[in-house]
């Protein structure tokens, strides 16, 4: 079968980037990076917590700056594409959601666990009564065989997503893999398919063309990759990709490398490379923003954090137990 060769991009730099950040993004920042991303073509800009809307909180962290103040300065600089939020059931609201709206977001990325589809039914619906594009978002689908994932996103469908899209939140997924997933959604469902990549064994890039390749036509990444663990797919360096292999894109490449060099990069952290920490949550398969609640409870107990990551894995613990990463490491500590 022939697949379509045009890519629809969802850049997540001002959500899943959130994390690697520790939620400190301010006005003036995420003003400017939604105005590059607009001008440059990007159609979904996402932007919020990095746990979602409602995120900012004791267990996810806080936020520095309200979301919702971001969402209405991002908001002022979007002409073209549509400001995008994510929203995790429980964690966020439909409440939540409406004020998003009128902050300026016009679609949603509803996330579950790749087994609880049926959590976003609400969510969905409500998005679609106020006029948003409404997207079911399935996180670590590398816990899920591909017929499972092709259910739960049947049921997404059945709610009225526009999309489903499936997230390696783990970073877990070699190409393969993500061609068997992808291919069973495909089959499975009429509406369009998406792919979110993490970094975590250098596969990120590799994995989403892979997608590309067996029919996913939304792509997520995010400047110069900023995100949870060893971060996403550059969006830059996927683009260019996509365009060496014949995809139309209708982005701005050079744009792109400009605002991830320019805007960007000075306001990191570090580097997003791939330390140990981070390659050991692609190995364990462990949620991607576990990392640095890893890495200060390490410090709390006095222990290695690799070890932490392989038990997490282990007891395969999903997005939202980051409350329980405490205590992992304390009955490591204990012995137990």
């Amino acid at each position: 079968m022939a697949m379509q060769k045009k890519i629809t991009f969802v850049d997540t730099t001002m959500r899943d980037g959130s994390h690697a950040l520790r939620h400190c993004f301010t006005e003036e920042q995420v003003s400017a990076i939604a105005a590059g991303l607009d001008q440059c073509g990007v159609p979904l800009i996402e932007l919020s917590h990095g746990d979602g809307l409602g995120g900012s909180s004791y267990t996810y962290g806080f936020s520095k700056v309200d979301e919702f103040t971001l969402l209405k300065a991002a908001g002022k600089q979007i002409n073209n594409g549509k400001l995008t939020v994510l929203l995790l059931p429980g964690v966020g609201t439909i409440e939540d959601l409406k004020q998003a709206y009128a902050c300026g977001a016009r679609a949603v990325r509803v996330a579950t666990h790749v087994t609880e589809a049926d959590v976003s039914a609400q969510h969905i619906a409500a998005a679609k009564d106020m006029g948003m594009m409404a997207v079911g978002f399935l996180m670590m689908t590398h816990m899920a065989s591909p017929e499972r994932i092709a259910e739960e996103a049947k049921k997404m469908e059945s709610y009225g997503a526009d999309y489903v899209n499936l997230a390696d939140s783990a970073g877990y997924l070699l190409p393969d893999g993500v061609r068997e997933r992808i291919e069973a959604v495909r089959n499975a469902i009429k509406i369009p398919v998406g792919f979110h990549a993490h970094n975590n064994l250098g596969m990120a890039s590799a994995n989403s063309l892979a997608a590309a390749e067996v029919g996913a036509t939304y792509i997520d990444g995010t400047l110069r990759g900023l995100g949870a663990g060893a971060g996403n797919t550059q969006i830059e360096v996927i683009a260019g990709v996509l365009q060496r292999c014949g995809y139309e894109t209708d982005v701005d490449f050079y744009g792109l490398m400009d605002l991830a060099q320019n805007v960007v990069e000075p306001l990191m952290l570090r580097p997003q490379v791939i330390d140990n920490g981070s390659l050991m949550l692609g190995y364990a398969g462990v949620y991607s923003s576990f990392l640095l609640h890893v890495y200060e409870a390490a410090k709390k107990y006095d222990l290695e954090p690799r070890d932490i990551l392989v038990e997490l894995g282990s007891r395969k613990m999903i997005g939202g137990q980051e409350d329980m990463i405490v205590d992992v490491a304390y009955q490591l500590k204990q012995g137990r």
